[in-house]
């Protein structure tokens, strides 16, 4: 998360994609940085997926993603 800081310092637009098993874990280490970063949330858990369950899990995700990284 600090390195996506650095990048909206720079004026780079920044986003981390995660599980839903981190969100809260998020906000919190984001209030601790004082920095709220775009966030895409997928479904938890993603360790033992098949590599076509990865591709329809960022299927899902990349729209929002790639709306994250565009924003104005």
């Amino acid at each position: 998360m600090h390195d996506i800081a650095d990048l909206e310092r720079r004026g780079l637009p920044g986003v981390f994609v995660a599980t839903t098993q981190f969100i809260d874990g998020a906000e919190v280490q984001g209030r601790s940085l004082g920095f709220d970063p775009a966030a895409v949330w997928v479904e938890h858990p993603i360790q033992d997926r098949t590599d076509d369950e990865m591709v329809t899990i960022a299927d899902k995700a990349i729209d929002e993603l790639l709306g994250q990284i565009t924003k104005q």
